[in-house]
């Protein structure tokens, strides 16, 4: 009797730790356009608690940071017998009736990924990287330090009484002798589109370099949230054009 009562304790209180099984959005670089004035990546998953599939695709002019014209591109699959490849299929046809740019163009022009760091790493720094801008050796280019600062923001009127809201400030450094942090962004508020973010890291760094074109740097940040069963982390990018 003691044993069998043992053994359902340990079943009961092992629960919970299994539980808490939070969504990790996946990341797919898309790539740019070839002159390098868009740049797209798509997240996707199985959405914790519902189980169903989602694919989300964002088209940014890199040139202002922002999104283009009738994107982002969301599609969740509320069946949780529908696939994830079906979300992903779903989302690149609803794109090609919103943008011109074909997957073939982007991913043709794909860049570098010069920094990863997915979430599940932890020896490395979660704000800072430097990298040589492409993998040219010995390196033609001066290093580039990109760092994430997490700033407390005003929680909105969904984000009240769930632990404390954080924006970030993210800023670019080139070495050089007289060179000067640049700020690439900052946040004073957050977007209902990022709902109640708790948290934020440097998860890529993304080069291009376009002919006759202008530098572009693509630094995606992971921004982890509370989720039904746990920690959710979903993406989101800012660039900038040199």
């Amino acid at each position: 009797m003691g044993f069998r009562r043992a053994l359902v304790t340990l079943l009961v209180t092992s629960w919970p730790i299994a539980a808490q099984a939070g969504d990790a959005a996946k990341l797919d670089i898309l790539g740019f356009s070839k002159d390098g004035s868009v740049f797209a990546f798509e997240e996707y998953g199985v959405q914790d608690g519902s189980g169903f599939p989602y694919s989300n695709r964002f088209y940014i002019d890199t040139e202002g940071d922002k999104f283009l014209a009738k994107t982002p591109v969301r599609v969740r699959l509320d069946d949780e017998n529908s696939s994830l490849e079906n979300a992903r299929n779903k989302a690149s046809l609803d794109a090609q009736g919103v943008t011109s740019l074909t997957d073939e163009e982007l991913r043709a022009n794909a860049g570098q990924t010069v920094a990863a760091n997915p979430v599940t790493e932890l020896s490395a720094d979660p704000y800072k990287v430097k990298v040589n801008p492409r993998p040219v050796f010995p390196a033609i280019d001066p290093a580039l330090t990109v760092q994430l600062e997490e700033v407390p923001v005003p929680a909105s009127e969904t984000c009240q009484n769930i632990g404390e809201i954080k924006g970030f400030r993210l800023t670019l450094l080139e070495d050089g002798a007289n060179a000067k942090p640049e700020l690439l962004h900052e946040d004073t508020s957050i977007p209902a589109s990022r709902g109640c973010p708790q948290g934020y890291s440097i998860g890529a760094v993304q080069t291009f370099y376009p002919p006759n074109g202008q530098r572009v740097i693509a630094v995606m940040i992971a921004v982890r949230g509370m989720g039904f069963e746990g920690p959710d982390y979903r993406w989101l990018a800012v660039t900038k054009r040199q």
